[in-house]
């Protein structure tokens, strides 16, 4: 049997999607073991993992190195990749928002420098406001970039908003919320469909029992 790829991202987040996937029924015990390893494989369960990037998740299962993998709505919001969304794994949740210097006043008079790492979701919030904005694209820690002078608002991702007091700054707006999106290949989901959709079947279950849980 041909073995099922999954592209997990680096980091905690791809740890909370390991867990639950070994939940589901596919376990690689090898994977927990303390190794400078990126591939990692159960031939008996029919899958391998292995770990990227996560803004590189979406490019390897677009290009079908993966059959699925893990991604957040911002990337695939940001690069939309040719791939399906299939389900909504509620982990890694935050949210995109605008945030700016306490003391900053917009006016409609001139246009809105805005700093981020997402100048598409940016360009699209704004445009709906029909805003007049220069989109000033970072890549580090966006943060110092108004507090320099260089952007009035940053547009980022929150998650506690704790980073956002700290360098006095606050939030304006929230854009849209945020999480960890399961994504398949179109060509894999084709002709793997009974095992991808098995799986987002047992994951989908398990989120459901979870939640089912904590509900008074």
């Amino acid at each position: 049997m041909r073995l099922l790829n999954i592209a997990l991202p680096k980091g905690r987040l791809g740890e909370k999607v390991y867990r639950l996937l070994a939940q589901a029924g596919y376990p690689c015990p090898s994977l927990l073991e303390e190794s400078r390893r990126l591939i990692f494989e159960n031939a008996a369960e029919g899958v391998r993992y292995f770990w990227v990037k996560p803004s590189d998740v979406a490019i390897y299962v677009e290009r079908g190195a993966a059959d699925i993998g893990v991604a957040g709505k911002d990337i695939l919001l940001e690069y939309r990749p040719d791939v399906y969304e299939l389900s909504d794994l509620r982990l890694g949740c935050c949210r995109m928002c605008v945030a700016a210097p306490r003391t900053f006043r917009d006016s409609m008079d001139r246009t809105l420098r805005v700093a981020t790492k997402f100048p598409r979701i940016a360009r699209s919030y704004y445009s709906a406001l029909n805003r007049d904005i220069d989109i000033i694209e970072l890549h580090g820690s966006i943060e110092v970039a108004p507090i320099l002078g260089l952007s009035d608002v940053i547009v980022d991702i929150v998650e506690t908003g704790a980073t956002l007091l700290e360098n006095d700054l606050k939030l304006r707006e929230t854009i849209l919320p945020i999480s960890a999106r399961l994504i398949a290949n179109k060509v894999s989901y084709q002709f793997q469909y009974d095992r991808i959709t098995q799986l987002c079947r047992r994951v989908d279950a398990l989120r459901q029992a979870e939640r089912n849980e904590v509900q008074p």
